[in-house]
């Protein structure tokens, strides 16, 4: 097919690259000699993964008694004249050795597939297993009177990427923008991203198993909200037609969560997306996946017990270990008994002079300035605070450190200390110089909640986008009584970034991106 009309029935523009044009015209021409390159069935017995594990037993020219039929993607072809050797691999990355023989498959046979398979392509190879005179593991492709020794699987219209080791060593393989944008050929060709999967998919069910063992009942809250609320951050807005109002996307699951542990939930999770309308960088997305737990009659401290148990058993699940490497090749420890610091303790100690809930604004606002730390106009006294916090010490928290009673005006679903003015019974978890997970001991009195709201409420008049809307309908669950109450949340993308070293993007399978 040369001309332009040929082109459009193999549904390409003119316009296309070479290799596409080609691989389309080999596709159209396959439909209409009537072999159908997308077949919906195929007579396999086994996998490439089992044929590996099965029959490493085989010594050089010895075959198994039966054939195996299985199936991959194409990755390499070598040889030529009568016999063609062709590697195969899997969607975990297994890969084994296919050999096709003009003496076995025919000569007819050995044509078409050096004329209708490319790099890429899925096939479906039946024979018996045998090791190849260098000793490799191989599929020696038989046809028989039913199977055919060899069959297109599905054929793909795009090539691989290229991807090679330069003369220096150096591997060169798809960027990052490619990696984020497609995931799917960053999974065919590079191994971590294939990893990156499993171990997220193994972490979600190490967390499950750890909740469910506990005791507690996994529920699924909102999506979409009246009000916002659970967090301070900007919201997703959307429109409802059917009821002609304005809806949110949740930023977190807490106000619904908590009002299942007043209805008598009394331990109760889930784990779920949130979308928050912020920015975007190497430890933010606008759409992440959480974790949030409460336990009636727990407290912070119950909490914090639980956050080191449950990340310890998800890298011992999932790793084998709790020193776990990350992708620079380092050791992270996560074993042992973590550390617990104050937070005004700790910023008192980076600054040399004693600061507390009762230090003036005007105080804070000068140690920032003097430090080029920034902070909004309409920031409040703990704000500030935190913001010197992160520059100071946040930043440099390596090891995994619970970080306590934070300031009460920047927390205002929070419990009163019971013995610290100004502060809250709060803790932030720090790993690697970012925070992990945060846990509350819940405010639960009603009306101190309906205070705090309206703190908030003003707080968003002066200017404070990510303010707190005061929520009527959680205020009314609250004063059916709710038991005294210890919350967690955990970013599960950031729980991967601790675990593997990867950046959250690299941790979020199809991160959102740009349109381009």
């Amino acid at each position: 097919m040369e001309n332009k009309e040929n082109l459009v029935q193999a549904g390409v523009d003119n316009e296309a690259p070479e290799q596409i044009r080609v691989r389309a015209e080999k596709r159209a021409r396959l439909l209409a000699e009537g072999n159908d390159p997308y077949p919906v069935e195929l007579p396999l017995t086994t996998t490439i993964k089992q044929v590996v594990a099965d029959y490493q037993h085989l010594v050089i020219d010895e075959k198994s008694p039966e054939p195996v039929g299985i199936a991959g993607r194409v990755m390499l072809v070598r040889g030529s004249g009568k016999l063609q050797f062709v590697v195969l691999q899997d969607g975990e990355g297994n890969r084994i050795q296919i050999m096709l023989s003009a003496a076995e498959v025919g000569l007819d046979s050995l044509k078409a597939f050096k004329t209708d398979v490319d790099l890429g392509d899925h096939l479906f190879v039946y024979g018996p297993v045998m090791r190849s005179k260098r000793g490799e593991l191989s599929v020696f492709a038989v046809p028989t009177a039913e199977v055919p020794a060899w069959k297109l699987a599905a054929k793909a219209i795009r090539p691989l990427p290229k991807t090679f080791v330069a003369e220096d060593g150096t591997e060169m393989t798809l960027s990052e923008e490619v990696r984020i944008r497609r995931r799917y050929l960053d999974m065919i060709v590079r191994p971590a991203a294939r990893e990156m999967v499993r171990f997220r998919a193994g972490v979600v069910r190490s967390l499950r198993d750890y909740f469910h063992e506990a005791g507690f009942i996994e529920i699924e809250t909102p999506m979409l909200q009246n009000i916002h609320g659970g967090a301070a951050a900007r919201p997703f807005k959307t429109h409802m037609n059917a009821f002609d109002t304005e809806l949110f996307l949740r930023i977190a699951p807490e106000l619904f969560l908590k009002r299942a542990v007043v209805g008598g939930v009394e331990k109760v999770f889930e784990i779920n997306r949130n979308f928050r309308n912020e920015g975007a960088d190497s430890s933010h997305s606008p759409e992440f996946t959480m974790l949030e737990a409460y336990e009636a009659y727990g407290t912070y401290d119950t909490m914090a017990k639980r956050t080191q148990e449950f990340i310890q058993k998800a890298a011992r699940d999932t790793f084998g270990t709790e020193k776990v490497i990350l992708s620079d090749g380092s050791e992270y420890d996560l074993s042992g008994q973590w550390a617990s610091i104050s937070f005004y303790d700790c910023i008192s100690e980076a600054l040399g002079e004693e600061i507390s809930p009762m230090t003036p604004i005007e105080r804070l606002r000068q140690i920032a300035d003097e430090r080029e730390i920034g902070y909004a106009d309409h920031a409040v006294a703990g704000k500030i605070a935190e913001e010197i916090f992160e520059a100071l010490v946040g930043d440099h928290l390596y090891l995994p450190t619970f970080v306590r009673d934070y300031p009460v005006d920047t927390s205002p679903l929070v419990r009163q200390h019971r013995s610290l003015p100004g502060r809250v019974e709060k803790w932030d978890l720090y790993v690697r110089g970012f925070e992990l997970a945060t846990a509350y001991s819940e405010l639960v009195d009603p009306v101190i909640q309906r205070q705090r709201f309206e703190e908030q409420a003003l707080a968003a008049a002066n200017g404070d986008p990510e303010a707190m809307i005061l929520d009527e309908d959680f205020l009314e669950a609250m004063e059916q009584g709710m038991p005294p109450t210890g919350g967690m949340g955990m970013g599960l993308d950031r729980l991967l970034m601790a675990l593997t070293g990867e950046g959250i993007r690299e941790t979020i399978t199809f991160p959102l991106t740009k349109r381009q």
